[in-house]
């Protein structure tokens, strides 16, 4: 007989409750406006690294189940101008594993007039908020390769060099032999050498990624070579994402072609661009900084669990 139970405790279920009063209380003292989007758009993701599920209503229309609520909330800041979060649950077509679920919670905001420097400033006091953390460090993206592996990302010789060692690594010398993208190289060796090596017991913010990797992010006007991006790490796991965000409406059509062109050479399935967003940014988005940080993951750190299926009511493989 199937076991309907879930696994987690009565007393995680209670945290997990008191999480989300918390998150809430510390927006609601912040004049954040809380917005609930759409789960299901006409639009999907065109991102090559990032996939989604998708269903059809009965007048046969394609619907994404988002990855993300981002398109849509940059919509309303274009819209009324107003900081705004969410609390809600995005789906990816990712593996179940240790740290992911297929089905998780998403905590996003934006922050009209802030930049990226002062985002992570306040994630800094939100996570010592609700997860008792000490202080959290900022490490360059290219300062965490020059000393976890003597090679500098920004460079053409030093991409050379990590992908030799990754050809060198009986662990991935098989499938990085004939590997060509530049960031796909770095990708893998930031998995291997780089993030487990990061702090466990600080939170860490990785800031300035190569510009190759902007994503949304603007690009930095000091060195065009980074791009205005961050991620913050702590006991092992990667908890959120993070960019000044782009408000050039005709780069991010460039950045969605590029992506589309991406998806077609690795033959994956056409995502065209959204054309709402692009758009909402010709009307003009308003400077900010925004993040989307896991919530599933951020409970597993404040109740120390060893699974992401230990916090959730069900998991994808229970539901």
């Amino acid at each position: 007989m199937s076991d309907w139970r879930s696994k987690a405790t009565l007393n995680v279920l209670k945290k997990r409750a008191e999480l989300l009063r918390q998150l809430r209380s510390f927006f609601f003292e912040r004049d954040v406006l809380e917005v609930d989007t759409p789960l299901l758009c006409q639009h999907g993701v065109t991102d090559r690294h990032i996939e989604n599920l998708s269903t059809r209503d009965s007048q046969n229309n394609l619907r994404y189940l988002q990855t993300s609520p981002e398109y849509a909330m940059k919509r309303l800041l274009a819209q009324y101008r107003h900081s705004i979060y969410q609390l809600s649950h995005v789906v990816r077509d990712d593996p179940v594993g240790r740290h992911h679920n297929p089905e998780f919670m998403m905590l996003e905001w934006y922050r009209v007039g802030l930049d990226d420097d002062q985002l992570i400033a306040e994630i800094d006091e939100l996570l010592t908020l609700v997860a008792d953390a000490p202080p959290l460090v900022k490490l360059t993206y290219q300062d965490a390769f020059l000393q976890h592996m003597r090679c500098d990302p920004l460079t053409s010789d030093g991409i050379q060099a990590i992908h030799q060692r990754l050809k060198e690594d009986e662990r991935t010398q098989q499938w990085m032999a004939d590997e060509d993208d530049e960031n796909t190289i770095l990708q893998v060796a930031f998995n291997f050498y780089i993030e487990p090596r990061l702090s466990y017991s600080q939170p860490t913010a990785i800031t300035h990624f190569p510009a190759s990797q902007a994503a949304l992010a603007q690009i930095d006007s000091k060195d065009p070579r980074v791009a205005r991006r961050f991620e913050i790490y702590w006991q092992g796991v990667e908890l959120a994402n993070g960019y000044f965000e782009l408000t050039n409406a005709a780069e991010q059509s460039l950045r969605f072609e590029l992506d589309i062109k991406a998806r077609e050479i690795a033959r994956l399935p056409y995502r065209r661009a959204d054309n709402l967003l692009l758009a909402a940014l010709e009307h003009g988005l308003p400077q900010c900084a925004g993040v989307a940080m896991g919530v599933d993951r951020l409970l597993m750190i404040v109740v120390n669990a060893d699974a992401i299926d230990q916090v959730l009511p069900f998991s994808y493989q229970s539901a």
